[in-house]
């Protein structure tokens, strides 16, 4: 038996989205079943809607900032109970027997099942992802959701979150740490905030200058114009880490100067070959490093979501029907957002 639920779906790169009827599966023994209350709009969405990577399949429910309430269980679930508010990320399962699943770096293993567009190896069937009724996912894929933080601002720390997160707590940042942020969206607002809350010294890179008010609202200690070179100057070999947020290709070979000795820019936004590129010199001079970092493991994952309970950090959201999908991507291509849109799925059947 499976279970047919509504949700919105994209039937071609081209296409509106649209109501569409599918098919989750039978809950399995180690199932959880959620009844999805908030989904948030990530930018790969939109990527993946409209095949920028070349790899979509359709129709593609999309969705993978997901919070909800547990309405049913497996026989084998023992983590959670019908009611509980819990969330699910950009991953639905892996294969829990290699060495990133061993390290709880789920997002790495070559067997991830993405939470969308993926298929899932167990079954044979495609996974839908938030933009819909309910979803069904195996219990070590499930988080627990703080009562204590709103449910739709958490909602982009399943993916905005913990893309910012992770290479936060891999690269040991902390009281005395020098961190800055490139670009100021859904990714960049979030790493303001946890780097500040994580005791950083905290800088926005922007082209902007008309950022810097909410960028210290948001947790900046500083505002560095990247297109100025007097202020550039200023901040030679002053970073730790560097996250770069910005989605899109664009030189690198700015910030590099600006690294510690030992520093590290990580990427975490776009995906691709850099152009121009990369100058190697002022890495090879003083030790400094380019990385890249994708999304966090569930135990990071639920680490990042029980530090924000603490500490009362959501995502700042937008909160739109569901009916209004497509302007939301017309939107965020422009970057008419502040700083995450979040689908109130009570408007699903509106």
């Amino acid at each position: 038996m499976t279970l047919n639920v509504l949700g919105w779906a994209a039937q071609s790169a081209k296409a509106p989205m649209a109501p569409w009827r599918f098919e989750r599966r039978d809950p399995r023994p180690d199932d959880v079943v959620i009844d999805i209350l908030w989904c948030g709009v990530c930018h790969s969405d939109l990527h993946n809607v409209q095949n920028d990577w070349g790899f979509s399949t359709y129709p593609m429910v999309p969705g993978h900032e997901i919070v909800g309430q547990v309405s049913a269980v497996g026989a084998d679930v023992k983590s959670f109970k019908v009611g509980d508010r819990v969330g699910v990320g950009c991953m639905v399962d892996s294969c829990f027997s290699c060495d990133p699943c061993d390290d709880g770096e789920e997002q790495y293993c070559p067997h991830c099942v993405y939470t969308y567009g993926h298929v899932d190896p167990k079954d044979g069937m495609t996974t839908y992802g938030g933009y819909s009724q309910t979803i069904v996912v195996t219990e070590r894929f499930v988080l627990k959701v703080p009562e204590t933080i709103d449910p739709a601002g958490a909602a982009p720390l399943l993916c905005a979150g913990i893309t910012t997160w992770s290479p936060l707590r891999h690269w040991q940042v902390g009281a005395g740490s020098k961190v800055a942020i490139v670009g100021l969206g859904g990714l960049g607002h979030m790493g303001l905030k946890l780097a500040k809350a994580l005791g950083a010294e905290v800088t926005l890179f922007s082209r902007s200058p008309g950022k810097e008010a909410d960028a210290r609202r948001l947790g900046a200690d500083r505002v560095v114009i990247s297109t100025d070179a007097d202020q550039m100057a200023a901040v030679a070999d002053t970073f730790d880490l560097i996250i770069d947020t910005v989605p899109y290709v664009h030189d690198v070979n700015p910030y590099i100067p600006t690294l510690a000795t030992d520093g590290t820019l990580v990427l975490v936004g776009y995906l691709g070959p850099l152009e121009p590129a990369l100058n190697s010199a002022p890495m090879v001079f003083r030790r400094k490093a380019v990385a890249g970092s994708l999304i966090g493991g569930i135990r990071d994952t639920q680490e990042m979501l029980d530090f924000c309970g603490l500490h009362g950090i959501t995502a700042d959201v937008e909160v739109i029907g569901m009916q209004d999908i497509d302007t939301a991507f017309e939107r965020l291509k422009r970057a008419d957002v502040k700083y995450r849109f979040v689908i109130d799925m009570a408007t699903l059947r509106a």
